[in-house]
């Protein structure tokens, strides 16, 4: 047991890995921590990498410090998880991330030209993963997006994997059309089908409205991030301006609400 390495607050990386490996002992552990699987821990996972994101979309710069941290946690918990299962260790999972940065970089690390656009160095990223899973016998073009996405980010993904074959809309009305045909069908659908059929009609709307901000280039994931964040503004502002009138919003109404709520939009919230 080194005590001096826990107790160390410059022990860095090698501090970091002994608490873990600590907190895993089987004999001295924490129970928590023993019981959990790659199963359980990766919605926490998850959870801090939207918490990061939170952090920097807030440009709360001390945060984001904690959030990475706990994020990098994550990736030493299931790190440890592997090696005692004899998967692989977390000098293997830098070393794995080091040899892909160098290979996917030839620009910077190789002998290829650094005098290309951001969209150049794109495609070369995509002919590059493209040939790494041709070497992984996973050549599907949509094979390696990630199921634990969350749903729309994983539509977007899908969707800019599919057009870089040329399977997509070339012009942009064509997905607008399709987004007005899609809302025709739920609308029908809420009046003629099962709940299970009007969810499926939702879906499609939706997938198309990812669509959609994918030829706006727009990330849908940020954007509506960002509408969740006006929502919030907005109405704590309602709540704010009914406090002052001696009211809750369960004492108002629509109508007055809605009036607060324009009043907001006004105000630049």
């Amino acid at each position: 047991m080194d005590d001096a390495l826990i107790n160390d607050p410059h022990g860095g990386m090698p501090r970091l890995l002994e608490i873990m490996r600590r907190l895993r002992d089987p004999e001295t552990g924490c129970p928590w921590d023993i019981e959990q699987d790659f199963g359980t821990i990766a919605p926490y996972t998850i959870e801090e990498a939207y918490e990061v994101a939170d952090a920097i979309e807030r440009e709360a710069w001390e945060e984001l410090k904690g959030e990475l941290g706990d994020l990098l946690f994550q990736s030493v918990f299931h790190a440890q998880m592997a090696e005692e299962k004899g998967f692989f260790s977390f000098q293997d999972v830098a070393d794995t991330m080091s040899d892909k940065m160098v290979a996917r970089h030839p620009h910077v690390f190789g002998d290829q030209s650094r005098e290309k656009s951001a969209e150049q160095q794109m495609q070369d990223w995509e002919t590059i993963k493209a040939a790494e899973r041709a070497a992984k016998a996973r050549g599907g073009v949509l094979d390696d997006v990630a199921i634990g996405l969350p749903a729309l980010m994983r539509a977007e993904k899908l969707q800019k994997r599919a057009a870089r074959v040329g399977f997509d809309w070339p012009h942009i009305g064509q997905v607008v059309d399709k987004i007005a045909e899609e809302a025709r069908e739920l609308a029908e659908a809420r009046e003629e089908l099962p709940q299970d059929k009007i969810a499926e009609e939702m879906g499609d709307l939706l997938f198309v409205m990812a669509n959609l901000a994918r030829h706006l280039k727009v990330d849908p994931e940020t954007a509506l991030r960002n509408a969740n964040a006006k929502f919030v503004r907005r109405f704590h502002f309602i709540e704010r301006e009914l406090e002052a009138r001696g009211k809750q919003p369960s004492e108002s109404d629509l109508e007055e609400m809605d009036g607060l709520w324009d009043a907001a939009k006004a105000a630049g919230l």
